[in-house]
């Protein structure tokens, strides 16, 4: 359920004690720093934790926090949750204690597996316990090979457990969209057809485990995903804000289904720091600011576009969502699509 609508003049920061973040698409793309986002962190930082929540499964805890540390932002290890370590934990009350386990994906997975006492292997023939897959860019045909062999009896008949850190379809890089872990993880159900058990976000427990990291009370979290960031953070309860800054554009919040609504939409963090306004509707009329939007029948009528396309796309995409209707039963105007935030 979305939770926009709070008092007028509140920023999305007032009451937070913990911002958590996403990486890809909300703080760099590739190894740059998205504007803003650096000096909007350091400042959200000055009077709460700011702690981290990535999918990436290609580094380690130490690495990325190297990487923000590089970028401006102090940042340790232990401020930093992934994937793979949240698939670590679902991996442990899978299978036992220091057995062999198949793995696909990079260093950030095999440290994170070998930190919990269990063999890393790449090969189907050492009879692994369980296979667990990850992104990382130089995975190929024969890792994805290999689970697939490993795979091949389905769970139910006495095969392996299957855990992905997460199913990403695309990634955000410096020159532009690439494919993520979901492409690879969908290959190798294309061969076996089975499912993977999924530890990252959507799912709950990464967010529980950077709750209970922090002690978080009233968190917020950061994320440019409305399938995994904003999802996954509804699942758990906590509130959230998607940025315009990485994959999801204008079209997607409108189409947003319920379990995917965002408590904010801001077109960079900046925003964090700015009175976030009230949504106020009348007598069917959706209001933001200046910007006003009204429903009629399979119509999405802009009365006023405003001074702003955020608060526009504010109204428009709460006048849909009011509907608890589906966006492809409507006939909505170019000018809600407008994307003129930036993307990498």
């Amino acid at each position: 359920m979305a939770l926009f609508g709070r008092s007028a003049g509140r920023t999305p920061l007032e009451g937070v004690d913990t911002v958590l973040a996403d990486l890809d698409g909300v703080v760099y793309a590739g190894s740059g720093a998205i504007p803003h986002a650096v000096d909007s962190l350091i400042r959200a930082a000055s009077d709460r934790r700011l702690g981290y929540i990535t999918n990436n499964a290609s580094r380690t805890d130490a690495s990325v926090a190297a990487h923000l540390r590089d970028l401006g932002l102090p940042t340790e290890p232990a401020d930093v949750v992934t994937s793979p370590q949240a698939a670590v934990r679902l991996l442990a009350t899978r299978v036992p204690a220091g057995s062999t386990i198949l793995v696909v994906g990079g260093d950030g997975l095999v440290s994170e597996i070998e930190k919990h006492g269990f063999v890393v292997t790449r090969s189907a023939q050492d009879r692994p316990a369980a296979v667990v897959q990850g992104f990382a860019p130089e995975v190929g045909w024969t890792q994805l090979a290999e689970a697939a062999f490993a795979l091949a009896t389905p769970e139910d008949d006495g095969g392996i457990p299957w855990i992905a850190t997460n199913t990403d379809w695309t990634i955000p890089q410096a020159r532009g969209i690439a494919p993520g872990n979901g492409t690879l993880v969908s290959a190798v159900h294309t061969a076996v057809g089975r499912l993977a058990t999924v530890a990252g976000k959507p799912e709950v427990p990464i967010f529980e485990e950077a709750v209970a990291r922090f002690s978080s009370r009233a968190p917020l979290f950061l994320g440019d995903r409305l399938d995994t960031d904003i999802l996954g953070a509804n699942r758990a309860g906590i509130a959230s804000a998607l940025v315009l800054t990485g994959i999801d554009r204008p079209k997607h919040v409108l189409a947003a289904p319920s379990g995917s609504q965002p408590t904010y939409v801001l077109s960079d963090l900046r925003e964090l720091h700015e009175p976030y306004p009230e949504v106020i509707r009348k007598d069917g009329v959706v209001r933001v600011r200046d910007a006003r939007v009204r429903i009629d029948g399979a119509d999405v009528s802009i009365l006023a576009a405003g001074g702003s396309q955020i608060d526009l796309l504010r109204a428009g995409a709460h006048a849909i969502w009011d509907t608890g209707r589906q966006i492809f039963g409507f006939r909505v105007p170019d000018r809600l699509f407008a994307d003129p935030f930036h993307r990498p």
